[in-house]
């Protein structure tokens, strides 16, 4: 066989992906803490990181190149400034999926309680809902079958259109886009789903664009607002006492 065959034959064959690279990258403690303080789906300067992990800024620097080069991150420059977030939805769905397997973190402090507490009632997962809340609303939408779940995915009704429509959600948008529509999320602290995908971002930044809900200071954690809790009520059959607080 000519060598030039037997080059193309060898690099057709698919090759296991190197997971052991990418598990060390997120299993030092201080990048850990770099990657879940960036699971909220925002951007966040080095320096910001570097307090989350309470680490200097050179050993932080040091620790996004990294991240960065591993193809975890992603850098963007505004300014003089440098801003890191996650590469991608897939980046997140990995820690998210590591949270429900970790042991808890143990709470030391009424402010890591109180930090905690919200975290669990309501917070963003990359650019989707998570928590207490975002479980609710995954579950009125399949109640009210909106949604139904099909497999490992959901699936939208006509109704649901109708309805998502309604809010300023162009679902036929979404199913065209290259994105996945919508998958059930494993939440780590409610040990049920949520809403992921292009529909789940869809409606967390249709809450945001409403004041539903808005984010707590340098926490990914989200609080629902009184005009969000009189809006989930009439659009989605969401009482007060369903609505985490």
């Amino acid at each position: 066989m000519p060598t030039g065959t037997t080059d193309q034959a060898v690099h057709a064959v698919p090759t296991p992906p190197t997971i052991a690279s990418l598990a060390a990258l997120i299993a030092d403690p201080s990048r850990a803490t770099i990657l879940l303080a960036l699971l909220g789906g925002q951007s966040l300067l080095a320096s910001e990181l570097a307090r989350a992990a309470r680490i200097t800024p050179q050993t932080a620097s040091a620790h996004l190149r990294k991240l960065v080069d591993g193809g975890l991150l992603v850098s963007h420059r505004v300014g003089r400034h440098h801003y890191f977030r996650l590469l991608s939805p897939e980046v997140a769905h990995v820690l998210e999926s590591l949270s429900t397997i970790a042991p808890p973190q143990r709470v030391r402090s009424l402010r890591q309680s109180d930090e905690a507490k919200a975290m669990r009632c309501a917070r963003t997962c990359y650019d989707h809902v998570a928590g207490e809340l975002g479980v609710a609303i995954a579950e009125r939408l399949l109640e009210q079958r909106w949604l139904l779940l099909r497999g490992d995915a959901y699936e939208v009704s006509a109704t649901g259109i109708a309805a998502l429509r309604r809010l300023g959600i162009n679902v036929e948008d979404l199913l065209r886009g290259k994105r996945h529509f919508a998958k059930p999320c494993l939440d780590w602290s409610e040990r049920k789903y949520h809403i992921g995908g292009a529909l789940g971002a869809a409606i967390a930044t249709k809450m945001f664009e409403l004041a539903w809900i808005e984010r707590v200071p340098a926490s990914r954690a989200v609080k629902v607002t009184q005009v969000g809790k009189s809006a989930l009520q009439a659009h989605l059959g969401l009482y007060a006492n369903e609505i985490p607080t």
